[in-house]
């Protein structure tokens, strides 16, 4: 089933109003359009002005032509899929006469991960790395202020045992440079809160709503700091031993060499390596490499089926896989299967991981997963 929903706005709700006010009604005091009714989104998931600023008038750059609508297809029983897109739009007029269009998008997917590993794997990152933090209260997922993830329970599983899984994405088109990019949400804790209110509803849909709905989590916690330079050549990425990554480029490019310190936690710990931006060269920013680990059971069986049935390489503890865009390895590390990514790296792709693992692997207490010297 396909819908469409349409925010009204315009002359006829001033008319409208005009006309109640002048007749004595009561429109103000009944749930009764236009004052009363309010326009639900994504499945009936969300309700306008019902608290974050995606859904209320802070959602809107402009002040002119303003409308929210929605394109959505539900999952059900039979096909348990599902895809809602969320529009803003609006524009305004500059002092210099001219206009700045905004035109929003939030795309919310209810599906199983992508069945490729490699695409699998990158799919992940993209919503576990960088400045995500993993969803507190127990819900395996994470979030920030323009993306998210929530795996569903094992109910929600596919015929063939994949998991489950809400994402949310946003897109910014809008005419003004300045504001191009991701969507804000209203904060990543707003994020959160929409996360799980559509995949309740995701859930009721698809028919594997059971027992109380899933709660939207208390605050989440922030990182500690934005992206960091190397400054110096004893530092290493992420403050992690063994990732030191100024000997790998030529001095013009270590100067922009940066890095992102994500999640540190017993569940979830991601870095991110890149090449920055250039503005006087007109370089755009490169990846170097993401590296994530994951220990959470919902989230890790995301990767089932992903590390292969042998060592990565001589000496490493667990299974894993080496390919061309990724390296991959799983181990049991204070009671737990644990699973370690690295995508990228390029030729140096298993020092990398080599240096992430074993790091992690000390901070949790258990035993290295890389052979001593795999680091170097």
């Amino acid at each position: 089933m396909r819908s469409r929903t349409r925010t009204r706005r315009g002359a006829a709700v001033t008319a409208a109003a005009v006309l109640l006010a002048g007749a004595g009604l009561g429109t103000w005091a009944t749930d009764t359009w236009p004052f009363g009714a309010k326009d639900h989104y994504c499945w009936g998931a969300w309700e306008q002005d019902s608290g974050p600023d995606l859904l209320g008038e802070e959602g809107f750059e402009g002040e002119d032509g303003r409308s929210r609508t929605t394109e959505e297809s539900a999952p059900t029983p039979k096909r348990p899929e599902g895809q809602c897109t969320l529009t803003l739009k609006s524009s305004r007029t500059a002092y210099d006469g001219g206009t700045s269009r905004q035109r929003n998008t939030v795309k919310v997917t209810y599906g199983t991960a992508p069945r490729d590993a490699a695409q699998r794997l990158e799919w992940l990152t993209d919503y576990l790395g960088d400045r995500a933090m993993p969803l507190p209260d127990g819900l395996p997922g994470a979030v920030d202020g323009t993306h998210g993830m929530l795996v569903l329970p094992k109910r929600c599983d596919s015929e063939d045992g994949r998991p489950t899984a809400v994402t949310l994405d946003t897109t910014n088109d809008s005419s003004d440079s300045y504001t191009g990019g991701s969507v804000h949400l209203g904060g990543a804790d707003a994020a959160a809160e929409l996360l799980v209110s559509v995949a309740n509803k995701g859930m009721e849909q698809a028919g594997c709503a059971a027992g109380k709905p899933l709660r939207s989590p208390s605050a989440l916690p922030s990182l500690a700091e934005d992206e960091e330079d190397f400054f110096s050549e004893g530092d290493a990425a992420c403050r992690i031993k063994g990732m030191n990554l100024t000997g790998d480029f030529d001095k013009a490019t270590s100067m922009r060499l940066e890095y992102q310190v994500g999640a540190v936690t017993r569940d979830v710990q991601s870095c991110s390596a890149r090449i920055g931006r250039s503005v006087t060269r007109r370089l755009p920013e490169e990846r170097i490499f993401d590296a994530l680990m994951v220990r959470a059971p919902r989230l890790a069986a995301l990767l089932d089926g992903t590390t292969g049935h042998k060592a990565l390489a001589r000496g490493w503890r667990g299974t894993g896989v080496s390919d061309y865009d990724y390296e991959i390895a799983r181990a049991e590390c204070a009671g737990r299967p644990t699973t370690f990514l690295l995508i990228g790296g390029g030729r140096d792709s298993t020092r990398y991981l080599a240096a992430f693992t074993n790091s992690v692997a000390q901070r949790l207490g258990c035993a290295p997963v890389a052979p001593e010297g795999a680091d170097r």
